[in-house]
């Protein structure tokens, strides 16, 4: 029923949605760009429309009473930012614990503009031996969906290369606040920081 009701919402709002044959079970999901809270609308939609179920990150705060149910329902992960936990071994060991698990990350780590993108999502995909998949809200097409699943090199810049030559001409809803698509210096996946 939650389908059919985000089909019906997500056309009579004039958006299409699309998804790959053959969609991975198991995959990081990263959703560029992020630049406004409508993202989450349209996300939630169209993951319910695709019928896929995208587990995503968010402080552990987020899941407290009366929220946490629907939260973890939703298929939020929740997180503890105080502690100097390995957020990235906790998401590999979430991967080998389970038989099908996607896991959403907005690389920008925010909605703001930023110069450049955390390296998280992408040193869990490595180490966990997953792909990733390249999804998209696109306002200007007014279409959202995975347009991309890509098997990493294990180069970072080089995957990076071929991430932003995917996202090429994707707009969000306020494409001033789109962040480039390159590294952060203190970011790079040729460290090894713990943050993600």
């Amino acid at each position: 029923m939650l389908r059919i009701i985000s089909r019906f919402v997500l056309t009579l709002c004039g958006w299409s949605y699309f998804d790959l044959p053959g969609r991975p079970r198991k995959a990081v999901l990263i959703e560029y760009p992020h630049t406004s809270n409508w993202d989450a609308f349209y996300g939630l939609l169209t993951n319910f429309a695709l019928g896929a179920s995208v587990n995503w990150m968010a402080k552990d705060v987020a899941f407290r009473w009366p929220f946490a149910g629907i939260m973890k329902r939703l298929g939020g992960i929740p997180v503890n930012r105080r502690t100097q936990s390995n957020v990235v071994a906790q998401m590999i060991e979430q991967f080998a614990k389970r038989d099908d698990f996607i896991l959403g990350i907005t690389p920008e780590g925010t909605r703001s503009l930023t110069p450049g993108w955390k390296s998280g999502f992408y040193r869990i995909a490595v180490g966990a031996g997953v792909p990733l998949l390249l999804s998209t809200i696109d306002y200007a097409r007014k279409e959202a969906g995975i347009i991309a699943c890509l098997e990493l090199s294990g180069d970072p810049d080089q995957d990076l290369a071929r991430i932003a030559e995917t996202y090429a001409g994707r707009r969000g809803r306020r494409p001033e606040l789109a962040s480039p698509i390159r590294w952060l210096p203190e970011k790079s996946p040729a460290q090894n920081t713990p943050s993600c």
